[in-house]
C-alpha cells in the first residue's frame, strides 16, 4: 500500500508545463480553431444566418453580445450569481490602493467558477471515456474467421462515443451475421440506442431464419421502445461457410456495393429506417459472390466526410476507387478506403462517425 504523506512523482510541473504548451507552436491557429468550435456549439443556425448578412464591424460586435449571453444562459443558476458578483468587483472604480481589493475578488470569483465547470467537464469526460471502453468491449473482432470469406470491420467515433452500429456473430454453425447501422444523432444518447440495437439483433437472429420477418420483428421492438425524433439505418447481412449466397434486409440504410471483376453494382434499396413506421415491411435481399468478388457496406460517416472547402467524400469518390482495389484482400480494401477519405479529408474536423464492413469471397 503507498502511503498517503509519498511524495507523487508523477505530477506534472508548471514550469515545464508552460514551456512545453509554447514549444509545440500553432498557439493562433488553435485558438482560431477553438473560437470556430465555440461558435458551432453556442450560436444557433438563426444567428449564424444574420451574421453572414452583416458587415465585419457589426459581425464582431453581435458574435461577442451573442456568445456571452449564451454562455450566461448555460451556466447554473448559483455560478450565474457568482458572475454577476464578479463583474460587479471588476467594474467598480478602484481610486486607492484598499479598493483593488475588489479586483482580487472579482478575479477569484471568476477562477472559482472555471473550476467548477472544468470540474463538470472532467466528470463528464471520465464517464464518456468509460462508455468508450464498454462500447470498445462490445465491438467485433476486426477480422472475423469464416471459411471462404475474408472480412474486415471498421468503425471510427468522430467523439469518446459512437452511434454507429458494428457487429458480427455466429447466429449458428451455417449462419453467421453482420449488421452495420448508424443512430440518428450524436453523443452518448446515440452511443446507448446503438448498444440497444446490437443486443436486440443479437437475441433475435437466431429465432428467426427468414430475414424479412427478422427485420419486421427488429422494427417493431424499436418502434415500441423508441426515443420520440429518434430513428436508425441499419442493414444486416448473413453469410454461409463456404458458399457465396449473401441474405440481407436494409431498413433504411445506404445500399450495399458489389465488385465484381468486370463491375459494379449496388443492391436494391431496402425498407424505411427503423423506429419510423411500426408495421414497415422488409424484404429478404439475396445476392451471389463468386470467388474474387467483394461487397462494400458503410456508414454516412464516410460518404459524407468532410474536407475544409466543405466539400463531401461522397459515393461517386468511392465507386470511382473500388474497380482497383478488388485484387487485394478485405483489410487491404477497407484500409485503402480509409486512407483515401483521410487523404481527402485533411486537417477538417470529423463530423459523424465512421464505420465500414468488407467482406470478400476467398
Amino acid at each position: 500500500m503507498t502511503s498517503l504523506n509519498q511524495t507523487n512523482t508523477s505530477e506534472p510541473k508548471i514550469g515545464k508545463t508552460i514551456v512545453d504548451d509554447i514549444s509545440h507552436g500553432g498557439f493562433f491557429a488553435n485558438i482560431k480553431h477553438e473560437f470556430k468550435e465555440l461558435r458551432e456549439y453556442m450560436l444557433t443556425v438563426e444567428r449564424k444566418d444574420q451574421l453572414q448578412k452583416m458587415n465585419r464591424v457589426k459581425r464582431w460586435f453581435f458574435i461577442t453580445w451573442w456568445l456571452l449571453k449564451s454562455m450566461f444562459f448555460k451556466l447554473t443558476p448559483t455560478r450565474r450569481i457568482l458572475l454577476l458578483a464578479a463583474l460587479i468587483f471588476l467594474v467598480q472604480n478602484s481610486q486607492t490602493a484598499a479598493d483593488n481589493r475588489s479586483y482580487i475578488i472579482g478575479g477569484l470569483i471568476l477562477i472559482f467558477i472555471i473550476m467548477l465547470e472544468l470540474k463538470d467537464k472532467l466528470t463528464a469526460k471520465e464517464e464518456l471515456e468509460a462508455g468508450h471502453a464498454v462500447q470498445k468491449a462490445l465491438m467485433p473482432e476486426r477480422s472475423p474467421k469464416v471459411p471462404g470469406w475474408d472480412l474486415w470491420l471498421f468503425t471510427r467515433s468522430a467523439n469518446e462515443v459512437g452511434g454507429d452500429l458494428l457487429d458480427f456473430q455466429k447466429v449458428t454453425d451455417d449462419r453467421y451475421g453482420f449488421a452495420l447501422g448508424d443512430v440518428a444523432g450524436k453523443g452518448l444518447k446515440a452511443a446507448l440506442l446503438s448498444a440497444k440495437l446490437q443486443a436486440t439483433l443479437r437475441a433475435l437472429a437466431d429465432d428467426y431464419p427468414s430475414l424479412r420477418e427478422l427485420g419486421i420483428k427488429f422494427n417493431k421492438l424499436f418502434f415500441r421502445d423508441r426515443v420520440p425524433a429518434i430513428f436508425a439505418s441499419v442493414v444486416y447481412a448473413e453469410i454461409k461457410p463456404n458458399d457465396g449466397l449473401i441474405r440481407m434486409f436494409n431498413a433504411g440504410h445506404f445500399q450495399p456495393i458489389i465488385v465484381r471483376s468486370n463491375s459494379i453494382e449496388k443492391m436494391e434499396k431496402g425498407g424505411p429506417a427503423l423506429g419510423i413506421v411500426p408495421d414497415a415491411q422488409y424484404d429478404e435481399q439475396k445476392t451471389i459472390l463468386a470467388i474474387g468478388d467483394a461487397i462494400i457496406f458503410y456508414s454516412d460517416g464516410l460518404s459524407e466526410a468532410r474536407n475544409q472547402m466543405g466539400e463531401d467524400f461522397g459515393e461517386k469518390r468511392l465507386i470511382s476507387l473500388l474497380p482497383s482495389l478488388i485484387q487485394y484482400s478485405a483489410e487491404q480494401i477497407g484500409e485503402r478506403i480509409i486512407s483515401e477519405v483521410d487523404r481527402f479529408v485533411g486537417k477538417a474536423k470529423a463530423h459523424d462517425d465512421l464505420t465500414i464492413a468488407v467482406a470478400k469471397r476467398e
